[in-house]
């Protein structure tokens, strides 16, 4: 297949959206019905989601291979709060398939899609530097090497370049491990030439190990490092990455992003949590990031996706929920409360604003209520760490952000009135409880006035940010969170497809891969005869 093929012609422009958000039409009552898939045959069956002993269950029977339950968040009372902010996104204005089938195996996007693409995952190989047992891609264990070349990434790019009514602000190069292709720097330049305002790389680290190859990360054009870190404990990095002494890596990582010219690399911590093996690290991994907020922005923790056969008793042993990660902060930490979370779609009502008011279409994430969750935190230099719910009415925020955008919608002089309205949401900060030194409101009037880059990095560059995406598996598949996905991958046949459906569900991943990849044994005798040319 040829890299012009890559640059597919899109399906005709849907109707233009005048907004990036609309109230969802997702059932949020329990119990409720909804689409899932057999562990087993991967056939699309009815599934039941309710409450149980505080938490919440989802339950399916397939004809063939009979009844399977699992955990489907481990907090009733966060999982109902959170419901309360979804939002539906307005999807893609020039989807690139057609529904032949239904969700998710018609993924590309289609027209059923809520969410337009808020962060898109390039995976440019499937080799690695570790053998991780909890990894998507590996070349080893499959014995074949998917290796996109440069040209075919620069198509990718291009392509995403023409999303509308909203092109990813960010892309994130991943694998496999993205830092041992020899072009990835090339790849870097590219997408810093095609303006995307955030470029990052997900990785292990090992490379990064190396200062020079970190300031040439930077100089290609690199903003975040998002770094695989799992914790403090070797038994930790035995069990999640299958090796020790991993630990001196990571640190040695970190202070290589804080050494780079000109500024410190940004940097996020990435933990894969497993019930039982690293989640008593979770504040404590929260308290390393604050003690290193000249180069650490963001912790974001990732709850395990268990893959293949693995009996109910098994999985419970390890099955961790944004319910348990939640509470669990809480419970390390001496300044959170399980209050000062909230879901994803929240932001996008602030994207919904900002939209207006600049007449034009901002990136919303819009993904399902239990996607994900998130706060800020803010350390002052006496040592003080201040949740953003302490001086922030986050739900009088969200609530009149909507409002001002709807009742401006379709009306003359729309962007003014928009304008105008928008500075009545500076109520909802309480400035005599911010931490000393920081203007919230000024930085909230520069993003409404301007929402630039640099608006925006003036305020998270005065935080930690604590994210959370729970990523599903077979067994607690939703369908209701496919259509809503925010986190895509871009695959070489010019499809977009989310991160749920690729990894797990459809063998989305094995055909892609497949189809442009080539025997293990093979890519080592081109490698050997390209390396002893050089």
């Amino acid at each position: 297949m040829g890299v012009g093929e890559v640059k597919k012609k899109p399906l005709e422009v849907l109707e233009r959206k005048l907004s990036v958000v609309q109230p969802t039409n997702l059932d949020t009552s329990l119990p409720r019905r909804t689409l899932s898939l057999c562990p087993e045959c991967r056939r699309l069956i009815p599934a039941e989601i309710y409450q149980e002993d505080e938490k919440v269950f989802i339950s399916k029977r397939c004809p063939d291979h009979g009844e399977f339950r699992d955990l489907y968040y481990g907090d009733l009372e966060t999982f109902e709060r959170f419901h309360e902010f979804a939002l539906d996104g307005v999807g893609v204005e020039n989807p690139h398939t057609t529904i032949r089938n239904s969700c998710p195996y018609d993924c590309g996007l289609c027209e059923q899609h809520y969410s337009h693409p808020g962060i898109v995952n390039i995976d440019i190989t499937n080799r690695c530097n570790l053998r991780c047992p909890i990894c998507f891609a590996n070349a080893n264990a499959l014995g074949y090497v998917f290796e996109l070349d440069y040209e075919h990434v620069a198509a990718m790019l291009e392509l995403l370049k023409e999303l509308r009514p909203v092109s990813p602000p960010a892309i994130q190069f991943s694998g496999g491990e993205p830092t041992i292709h020899r072009d990835f720097l090339k790849m870097i330049r590219k997408a810093r030439e095609l303006g995307f305002p955030q470029i990052q790389v997900a990785t292990n680290g090992v490379k990064l190990a190396d200062f020079q190859f970190t300031q040439a990360l930077v100089d290609a054009g690199l903003h975040t490092v998002y770094l695989q870190f799992d914790g403090f404990k070797e038994e930790v990095y035995e069990t999640a990455r299958g090796m020790r002494n991993l630990l001196e890596v990571k640190m040695r990582v970190i202070e290589n992003c804080r050494r780079v010219k000109p500024e410190p690399l940004s940097t996020v911590l990435v933990p894969t949590v497993l019930k039982g093996v690293n989640d008593d690290e979770v504040g404590e991994i929260v308290n390393f990031g604050l003690e290193n907020l000249d180069v650490i922005r963001a912790v974001n923790f990732q709850p395990v996706s268990l893959s293949g056969r693995i009996g109910y008793d098994e999985r419970m042993k390890f099955r961790y929920t944004i319910g348990d990660l939640i509470r669990d902060l809480v419970d390390q930490t001496d300044y959170l409360e399980k209050e000062d979370f909230y879901p994803v779609p929240v932001a996008a009502a602030i994207s919904e604003l900002v939209s207006a008011v600049h007449g034009e279409e901002k990136v919303a994430f819009t993904c399902h209520p239990a996607c994900g969750a998130a706060t800020y935190l803010f350390k002052t230099d006496d040592g003080r760490v201040t949740p953003i719910t302490r001086f922030v009415d986050v739900e009088g925020l969200y609530e009149k952000s909507l409002e001002i955008s709807q009742n401006i919608k379709g009306k003359r002089f729309g962007r003014i009135r928009a304008l105008v309205k928008s500075f009545d949401i500076l109520r909802y900060i309480d400035q005599d409880k911010a931490p000393k030194g920081l203007n919230l409101r000024g930085i909230l009037k520069a993003i409404l006035l301007k929402a630039t880059k640099r608006s925006l990095a003036d305020f998270h560059w005065k935080t930690l940010f604590i994210g959370t995406m729970h990523f599903m598996d077979l067994y607690n598949y939703d369908v209701e969170r496919v259509k809503r996905c925010v986190v895509h991958y871009v695959t070489p046949d010019g499809r977009l497809i989310p991160f749920c459906a690729y990894n797990t569900g459809p063998t989305y991943r094995e055909e892609v891969e497949r189809k442009f990849s080539i025997p293990l044994e093979e890519w080592k005798n081109v490698a050997e005869r390209e390396n002893a040319g050089d």
